[in-house]
C-alpha cells in the first residue's frame, strides 16, 4: 500500500472515531450534549438558592430582621401597660404604631415601616454586593464560568437569588410581626386610614399585599448592589459601597432643595405601601414606585451585564 493510501485510511479511521465520539457525546473526553438553556438556568438557580440560604451570614440577617418586630411589639406592650398611647400620642415612631394596641395586625405594617428605610435595604445590599465580588474574592468565580453556565446565565441566576432573598426577608419580618402581634395584642376587624372598617380576613390579605409591595420596592437596590458587585473583587468593599449608596440616597431624598430630582431616587416612594390601607386604595404612588424599581433594574442590570461580560476574570 502506498503512503497516500495509508494516509487516506488513517484519515477515514479518524473521521469514524470522531463520529463515534460525537454520537456518544463523551468519548475522548468531549462533553456530552448540554441541557436546554432554560433547564440549565433552573438547575443553576436551585443550586444558587441553596448556597445563599445556607450561609450563616444570610441566616444571621434573617434572624436580625425577625427580631425587629419582636422588639417593637415588646416595647409597645411595655409602653402601653399603664394605659398611655403608643408612640407617646404625638405621632412619634413608625407609621401605624399608635394602632398596634387596638389590633395586633397593625404590628405587621409598623414592622415593615420600621425596617424598610434601613434594615431591609441593608440586608439586601449585603447579599447583592457579595453576589459576584464574593465569588471573585473566594476564588470560585472562574470555576463557575468554566462550567457550562455562561456569564449571562450566571448573572441572571445571581440576580434572581437576590430577588428571592428580598421576598424571603420581607416575609420573615411580616410573619414575625404577625406572630408577635397575635400573642401580645387582640386581633379582629381593623380601621383603615380612610376610617372604614374591614374584616380580619381582608386585613390579612392587605397585609400580604403590603409585604409583596415592600419586597418589590427592593428591586432597585438589588440591581444596584449587583452592579457594584461586578466592579470589584472584594465582597466586603461591594457590600459597604452598596449600603453606603442606599444611606446616601435616602439622605438626599430628605433635602427639600432637591425636589426636582427626588422623585427619581429609588427610595422616594417606599412608604407608598401605606396607600393600600386606604379605602379606596390610592394607586398613583404605588404604580410610580413599581415603575421606578423596574427602571432601576433595567438600567443597573444592563450596566452589570455590560461590565460582567467584558470583565477579565482573574479569580
Amino acid at each position: 500500500m502506498s503512503r497516500a493510501e495509508t494516509d487516506g485510511a488513517a484519515g477515514a479511521a479518524a473521521a469514524r472515531g470522531a463520529g463515534t465520539a460525537d454520537a456518544t457525546g463523551t468519548a475522548r473526553g468531549r462533553p456530552g450534549p448540554r441541557p436546554p438553556w432554560a433547564l440549565g438556568l433552573l438547575g443553576l438557580l436551585g443550586s444558587e438558592l441553596r448556597t445563599t440560604f445556607r450561609r450563616w451570614r444570610t441566616l444571621a440577617l434573617l434572624g436580625v430582621l425577625a427580631a425587629v418586630p419582636i422588639l417593637v411589639g415588646i416595647a409597645v406592650r411595655i409602653e402601653t401597660s399603664d394605659g398611655s398611647p403608643a408612640g407617646g400620642g404625638g405621632g412619634q415612631g413608625p407609621a401605624f404604631i399608635s394602632q398596634v394596641t387596638n389590633n395586633g395586625l397593625f404590628l405587621v405594617f409598623t414592622a415593615l415601616a420600621a425596617t424598610l428605610p434601613f434594615f431591609l435595604p441593608m440586608a439586601v445590599g449585603v447579599v447583592a454586593g457579595d453576589a459576584i465580588a464574593g465569588e471573585a474574592n473566594a476564588g470560585t468565580l472562574r470555576y463557575l464560568l468554566v462550567a457550562p453556565a455562561g456569564r449571562t446565565r450566571l448573572l441572571l441566576t445571581k440576580y434572581a437569588a437576590v430577588l428571592a432573598f428580598c421576598l424571603a426577608a420581607t416575609l420573615v419580618v411580616a410573619v414575625s410581626a404577625l406572630a408577635v402581634g397575635a400573642l401580645l395584642f387582640p386581633l379582629g376587624d381593623l380601621t383603615t386610614i380612610s376610617g372604614t372598617r374591614i374584616g380580619l380576613t381582608e386585613g390579612m390579605g392587605r397585609a400580604l399585599l403590603i409585604a409583596l409591595t415592600v419586597a418589590a420596592s427592593l428591586i432597585g437596590v438589588a440591581a444596584l448592589g449587583l452592579f457594584v458587585s461586578t466592579l470589584t473583587g472584594s465582597g466586603i468593599a461591594a457590600m459597604a459601597a452598596t449600603v453606603g449608596l442606599v444611606i446616601t440616597v435616602q439622605i438626599l431624598d430628605q433635602i427639600p432643595q432637591l425636589h426636582a430630582v427626588r422623585t427619581y431616587f429609588f427610595s422616594h416612594y417606599w412608604m407608598s405601601f401605606a396607600d393600600l390601607m386606604r379605602e379606596p386604595v390610592y394607586w398613583d404612588d404605588l404604580v410610580a414606585n413599581l415603575g421606578l424599581q423596574v427602571l432601576y433594574a433595567a438600567v443597573f442590570g444592563s450596566a452589570a451585564w455590560a461590565r460582567f461580560t467584558a470583565k477579565d476574570i482573574m479569580a
